[in-house]
């Protein structure tokens, strides 16, 4: 007794045992978390380090350096990068997929505790670490505004309130706080009053630092009490520090701070500065662990919003500028949408070639039953509903309804010759059941290589594979077991056209008749002109292999998300006043774009800015790609900056961030080859400008600089310490932290500079003074000279070496693959010197690591196919008969790639290795018949093949159709997120048109061939 037959005997089984699959799968689906994409995240931890007022060389050297040497040593560690800019360093440690993060932190704590020492002393805060991605979009920003409140008290409501109670949250790896202005007293010293009191700025630091001193101090201990001791209560201000005596002078006069000083109550940052629309504010960029779900992540925020704001005064706003989930949402929402329309159009085709409600009835529940079972399985193995997963959902509908198809089809056949239900039932489910397993074992392990696929591909395809072969699984399951038990109880009613029955039926079945006819006709053309057939199929080959030469060579497509970061960057040694003036006319250039919803933009102490835009709804404005063109046109007429613009995208690889996309890693021992290189390859980059677009780098050398010569001699004979020269410029210059003002629920700092009148240019050194010989003050200009020379901005390190990042995004037409290309054409043509390392990074990394998997992915799936089909017939020639049409499916969906002017994504290339699944079947539809005729009838392999091909005629027919209306929504891209779809729709739809002309022809032709071959 076969399985079906089974199932036909015990019908109440087979029936509960299917409302089991459907309640568990509607559970389930309501259950399944929501993600843009499978997981695929690196551990990724990120240092800082921070010594105010430290030259970006310094700050390379003596901090980013041991760092490095230190964190290096660490087991599992990819890649290793720094950037060290003024007063800060930043390291960024990318580990192995398969690393467990908990393991890496605390590796890299102990790494930082044995480096502690080898740090400058001048340090206040010890480097610290954060698990995340620095080069990935916050997943939410907020912003804190109030029309009556300063920004310090926002600030104390972000880092007391919001920020604490946000981290809490389970996954979520920082809360960083933009355009910080936490409170701080800030002095500002005369230099000249104080030489003119005998007084150093050392002097007054070393005063400073002991007036806030929050040591114990101890108890009394009574016979019946005890007492703690406590001294005066701590300056808590600026007017208690100005009141502050900080020396006496030789007639013993009081010399306050107020005397020498202009003592304020500020911020830590006056540098660095966030307006949103216009308006000043604190904004907070939340940002997850690498692996933790986006959406799950911000519906935790958004639950925990009503209750921050609940605590703080009503004049506070607390505003969502941006959220990510919002655009995967919209994605998931509108496949869906595709998967109701994409079950439609199937059922659709089954009513038009059954033309029997109750046929029509018992395919629709069948496909019902797949996509349950296999969303239930995909909450069994903790998968997500994402783009790829319901994609693969979505493909599925076309082919876990295949199967019930090739069953129904068989048994309506005999219900339609006079044949009971349920004889029809067990004759037409056996005949096919050998069918039906070839079909879908064979189809599922085309998938079997992605399984195998290493790095983040294989991370993001198998979740896809998956799915796919899970449903593919379950359908022929289901098709063997309830949908024969249907069809013996319920298929009663004729499917031929009655007369005066409706008039579309019989023209339908008119049409289809004469369609089969033609087909009769040509077939027995076909196999009376064998070798002309035979050229056709090697003619499909060639040109497989030209198309795929010639088609453009891509990584994802590039998403509208609504959300992209805008980097404007003007010249290096721009002061901060002189950078939010441009910035200012940008903001309004931008927010002048009537696509523009939000605009938020962060200033620091730096030459570039970073903008976050919030587009208007998709509905509302075009596409994210015309927009980037039309801001770059207006804010690139700005004279002084330039304006580079990302949309951000759900995915991204790598940790290295950049002002573009995709990026080209240089590095060298020698620093001078390595910049001269770099210029050479960023000069001749821009002149190809029908390739790249934005072209920038992390390279900063052209910042004005203030080099001090000592004349050491002098300095040795006056008694001055080199050691005295740095701490008078760092005290002076450096917004040295003087004091801590210890408060209940924080600690602010103290911080000493001279008057902004004394910062202006070099001749603010001929105030300084410090202490000689005999107490004397000896002017700094005595024992230096200045000069100006021209220094980094910035120092980048890749693997401990000093590197250059060349980032780019790609213009309007041009691939990743022209890119690269070309990229390693100019490498060839500037020369340059073999000293110098070039590498790939984040996603062009991963782009050049798959263009070769590729390929093998998709020859190893044939020889899986291969093998699993010669097992199955025990034959060494049939499986290659089953897999003959496939170039012909390559072809269409080449031919339609090329058409559309779409590159060859990783995208389109499953799409491809799906079609190695669903055209085979057709073959195995003819070949599965034809033998059995051979066997049992005694028949010859003409006669065999000849009468498969017109018997299986019509299934064929229905499966292909049904194929292509699965795929048919999503080629149309329609919808949120249809950028990332649209090209595997079209391979498969591309792929079938023109596998399903060639195929019905080619199979039979070679099913001879072959059988002719074998025999000889």
């Amino acid at each position: 007794m076969n399985l079906p037959e089974f199932c036909i005997r015990r019908p109440v089984m087979t029936v509960l045992l299917s409302l089991s699959i459907i309640i568990a799968g509607i559970l389930a689906y309501h259950g399944l978390p929501i993600a843009a994409l499978p997981s695929y995240d690196a551990p990724t931890i990120v240092i800082n380090a921070e010594l105010p007022g430290a030259s970006p060389e310094t700050m390379a050297s003596a901090v980013a350096t041991p760092l490095e040497r230190e964190l290096s040593a660490i087991s599992g560690l990819a890649v290793i990068s720094s950037t060290s800019l003024l007063g800060m360093s930043a390291i960024t440690l990318e580990f192995n997929q398969n690393h467990s993060m908990d393991s890496a932190s605390i590796d890299v704590q102990a790494a930082l505790l044995r480096v502690q020492p080898l740090l400058p002393v001048e340090m206040t805060a010890p480097p610290s670490y954060s698990k995340i991605n620095p080069a990935e979009a916050p997943i939410i920003h907020l912003a804190l505004t109030s029309p009556s409140l300063p920004l310090a008290d926002l600030n104390n409501f972000a880092e007391n309130l919001i920020s604490p109670a946000i981290s809490t949250l389970p996954g979520l790896a920082q809360v960083q706080i933009n355009g910080q202005k936490r409170y701080a007293v800030r002095i500002r010293v005369n230099a000249a009053a104080l030489a003119a009191r005998n007084l150093t700025m050392d002097d007054l630091a070393a005063v400073l630092s002991t007036v806030n001193a929050n040591s114990p101090i101890g108890t009394l201990d009574g016979p019946r009490q005890t007492l703690t001791i406590q001294a005066n209560r701590q300056l808590d201000n600026a007017a208690a520090f100005a009141n502050l005596i900080v020396a006496t002078t030789r007639g013993n006069a009081p010399v306050r701070l107020s005397d020498v000083a202009q003592v304020e109550d500020s911020v830590e940052s006056i540098k660095s500065a966030i307006w949103i629309n216009g308006e000043r504010a604190i904004t907070l960029a939340v940002q997850r662990e690498p692996g933790t779900n986006t959406v799950a992540a911000v519906d935790a925020i958004k639950a925990l919003l009503p209750e921050l704001n609940a605590q703080m005064p009503s004049s506070v706003r607390l505003k969502l500028l941006s959220d990510r989930s919002v655009s995967i949402r919209d994605a998931i929402h509108d496949i869906e949408v595709t998967l109701i329309v994409t079950i439609l159009l199937v059922i659709l085709v089954i009513f038009f070639f059954l033309r029997n409600a109750s046929a029509i009835l018992i395919s629709a529940l069948s496909l019902m039953l797949s996509l349950l079972g296999t969303v239930a399985a995909m909450q069994l193995f903790g998968y997500t509903l994402n783009n790829i997963s319901l994609l693969a959902i979505t493909l599925a509908v076309g082919l876990v309804v295949d199967d019930a198809i090739v069953v129904l089809e068989n048994i309506v056949r005999y219900v339609e010759e006079g044949m009971p239900p349920l004889q029809a039932a067990l004759r037409g489910s056996k005949e096919v059941s050998f069918t039906i397993v070839s079909i879908s074992v064979s189809l599922a392990a085309v998938f079997i290589p992605v399984f195998f696929m290493p790095g983040v591909i294989g991370l993001l395809f198998h979740e896809f594979a998956a799915v796919v072969g899970i449903a593919v699984l379950v359908s022929a399951l289901v098709s063997l077991t309830l949908v024969p038990v249907m069809a013996s109880q319920y298929l009663t009613v004729p499917v031929k056209v009655k007369e005066g029955g409706v008039k579309w039926q019989g023209w339908f079945e008119r049409g289809f008749d004469a369609l089969s006819g033609a087909y009769e006709y040509a077939l027995d053309r076909a196999l009376r002109h064998r070798r002309i057939m035979l050229g056709v199929a090697l003619s499909t080959l060639i040109a497989t292999v030209v198309l795929f030469m010639v088609l453009p060579k891509g990584f994802f497509p590039s998403e509208d998300t609504g959300q992209a970061i805008i980097t404007v960057e003007a010249v290096e040694d721009i002061s901060f006043p002189a950078m939010i003036h441009v910035l200012q006319q940008a903001e309004k250039v931008i927010r002048n774009h009537p696509a523009v919803e939000i605009l938020s933009i962060n200033a620091t102490n730096s030459n570039h800015a970073r903008m976050f835009v919030t587009l208007k709804p998709r509905h509302e404005r075009p596409h994210i790609d015309a927009i980037a063109e039309n801001l770059r046109r207006d804010v690139g007429a700005i004279p002084g900056i330039k304006i580079f613009i990302s949309p951000i995208q759900n995915l991204k690889l790598g940790a290295r961030t950049s002002k573009s996309r995709y990026q080209y890693v240089l590095r060298s021992l020698h620093s001078d080859k390595l910049h001269q290189a770099a210029d050479k390859l960023m000069s001749h980059m821009l002149k190809d400008q029908h390739i790249f677009r934005d072209v920038s780098s992390d390279m900063q050398l052209k910042g004005l600089q203030a080099r001090l010569n000592i004349d050491r001699d002098k300095a040795g004979l006056m008694g001055v310490e080199i050691d005295d020269i740095r701490s008078a410029l760092y005290s002076a210059f450096g917004e040295r932290q003087v004091s801590t003002i210890y408060a209940a629920s924080n600690r602010y700092k103290v911080i000493m500079q001279v008057v902004a009148e004394d910062q202006l240019d070099e001749s603010a050194f001929g105030d300084i003074h410090l202490r000689g010989k005999n107490d004397t003050l000896i002017p700094l200009s005595t024992v230096v000279t200045v000069e100006r020379e021209v220094g980094p901005v910035a120092i980048n390190h890749t693997g401990q070496l000093e590197s250059v990042t060349v980032s780019f995004n790609l213009a309007s037409g041009a691939a990743l693959g022209d890119a690269a290309t070309r990229l390693n054409q100019l490498k060839q043509t500037l020369q340059i010197p073999e000293s110098i390392l070039t590498s790939y990074a984040g996603d062009a990394a991963a782009f050049q690591s798959s263009q070769m998997s590729q390929i093998v992915l998709i020859m190893v799936a044939l020889f899986v196919v291969y093998v699993l089909l010669g097992v199955l017939y025990e034959s060494y020639i049939h499986p290659i008969t089953v897999l003959a049409g496939l170039p012909s499916a390559a072809v269409g969906a080449l031919a339609v790639l090329w058409i559309f002017n779409i590159e060859l994504s990783i995208i389109a290339m499953i799409g491809i290795l799906l079609l190695i699944g669903i055209v085979k079947k057709n073959a195995i539809m003819m070949i599965d018949f034809a033998l059995d005729k051979q066997r049992n009838a005694q028949i010859t392999p003409f006669e065999a093949i000849r009468a498969a091909c017109l018997l299986r005629f019509r299934p064929i027919m229905m499966t292909t159709v049904a194929a292509l209306m699965g795929a048919l929504p999503i080629a149309l891209g329609l919808g949120a997120g249809a950028e990332l779809r649209q090209p595997l729709g079209l391979t498969v739809v591309g792929g079938l048109l023109f596998s399903q002309v060639i195929t019905l022809f080619i199979t039979p032709v070679i099913y001879l061939y072959l059988d002719d071959v074998f025999k000889n």
